[in-house]
């Protein structure tokens, strides 16, 4: 006798139909699973089943380095159902460093997500579940045994326990409108629901034109009114960067700050960005800011206090002097405030650094600093005028012993040195160091060495190497 059957998972596609006299049944151990009610209750006693060469494997969350302990998920790029090779995007993470690509270290299927997006997932935990292909392994190659498995006569199914395959955006339109996906029949691949699907369903049990008339005539008992809800407080969990904060700045809170705050006469500056910013927009494509020249100067002033381009120890019994200026520099991006910084500012001039300042911004606005971007970071400045800020108090990022905070230009009157009332550019900054071991005659010396290269842009541009 022959039979047409359809086929689950064989060596056919689901949904193929074939002719068949006996067949592999692709079956869990329990015989009861619910896939069973598709098997002809006439070949119940001429079904095997034979040892499955898929295993689904739990794709955990390695470690990315840097101390970091637990990500958020920021962004899937991956379904359930989706095929996905070897360093493929899986997602997208946030740690309290960087934003970091998880790609995938198998070829297979993807059988389940364990996080939705902004979900907090710890190292070592399953991120998702992928099916790969074991048919290639030496233990799978040999002939398989065959068991024979009596399937009982009638099985109810388990709607809960059938895998329906549906996008994310489906079952949200099935839960809008209270369809249960074990109604829908699917039309695409590998028997997918599609949103066409629900809709057509929706038609189907629409009410007809009579039925619509005799609800109509009905007459209803009048609704109560309606009470407007009161608000109500919202608790809302920290992001990974407020976390991130909260540590660092607990941290900074126990140390001790020695604040030195004082005013520049940028009035030089402001000429020489004048005339050159358009030539620089032309020949470089760069917008040219004060920041390159706030930097740079940061710079060339270090070369003479080496300590305060320096890290402390975490028991504060020394102190490391870093040999490159990696700069911070705060920069406010969606996700809050990040300090990425410049590599080697020592070895490069003003437009390499504008360069480079750009390319962080961008990537920040993106959201996709790297952990290379935001680690190393040396020293940093805080441009608080960039936001309207006149004066700051910054806090130091340990174990990081200066930072700096820099407020907005003004044009604001002054006394010149014959009593004369000008008018000039003047521009705020406040720098914050370790007290424990950084004496603020340091901090003072370097501040007006700083200050030099900015009110005299000469001096600035002829050190230059």
């Amino acid at each position: 006798m022959s039979l047409v059957s359809r086929v689950l998972r064989l060596y056919l596609g689901p949904g193929s139909l074939q002719k068949l006299t006996h067949c592999h049944v692709y079956s869990p151990t329990n015989p009861l699973h619910p896939r069973a009610r598709l098997v002809p209750h006439g070949f119940r006693n001429l079904l095997h089943t034979t040892r499955v060469l898929q295993e689904v494997i739990p794709f955990k969350l390695s470690d990315i380095g840097e101390g970091i302990r637990e990500v958020v998920v920021k962004e899937w790029f991956v379904e359930v159902g989706d095929s996905v090779r070897q360093f493929d995007p899986v997602c997208e993470v946030q740690s309290d460093k960087a934003t970091v690509t998880i790609t995938s270290r198998y070829d297979g299927i993807v059988r389940a997500l364990h996080f939705k997006p902004h979900d907090t997932c710890l190292v070592g935990q399953a991120l998702v579940d992928i099916e790969v292909d074991n048919s290639s392994s030496d233990s799978d190659k040999r002939d398989l045994q065959s068991v024979p498995v009596e399937v009982p006569d009638h099985i109810e199914p388990d709607a809960d326990r059938i895998k329906v395959l549906a996008t994310p955006s489906v079952r949200r339109l099935a839960a809008e409108y209270k369809i249960s996906l074990s109604d829908v029949v699917g039309t695409g691949k590998a028997g997918r629901i599609l949103k066409e699907d629900v809709l057509n369903l929706l038609d189907r049990e629409q009410p007809t034109a009579h039925e619509t008339t005799i609800a109509a005539s009905t007459p209803t008992s009048p609704s109560p009114p309606q009470v407007a809800s009161m608000e109500e407080d919202k608790i809302v969990p920290l992001t990974m960067v407020q976390r991130t904060m909260r540590t660092t700045m607990t941290l900074s809170n126990q140390i001790p700050h020695f604040v030195l705050s004082t005013e520049l006469d940028v009035t030089e500056l402001v000429e020489l960005r004048s005339r050159t910013a358009k030539a620089f927009m032309e020949q470089h494509g760069l917008k040219l800011t004060y920041m390159p020249f706030f930097v740079k100067a940061a710079s060339l002033a270090l070369m003479q206090f080496p300590m305060l381009n320096a890290h402390t120890s975490e028991n504060c019994e020394h102190m490391i002097y870093k040999a490159a200026h990696n700069i911070g520099i705060a920069i406010d991006t969606p996700e809050g405030l990040l300090v990425p910084n410049i590599k080697s500012v020592e070895r490069l001039s003003v437009i390499q650094i504008a360069a480079e300042l750009k390319r962080l911004q961008d990537l920040g606005a993106r959201g996709k600093l790297g952990t290379n971007d935001l680690s190393g970071t040396t020293i940093s400045l805080s441009n608080i005028g960039s936001l309207g800020g006149t004066y700051t108090s910054p806090c130091i990022l340990p174990p990081q012993v200066l930072i700096g905070g820099i407020g907005r230009i003004q044009r604001l009157p002054r006394f010149g040195d014959d009593g004369t009332i000008t008018v000039g550019h003047i521009l705020n900054v406040s720098w914050a160091a370790d007290h424990r071991v950084i004496d603020g005659a340091t901090v003072a010396r370097f501040s007006n060495l700083w200050q030099s290269y900015l009110e005299r842009p000469t001096k600035l541009i002829l050190e230059l190497k």
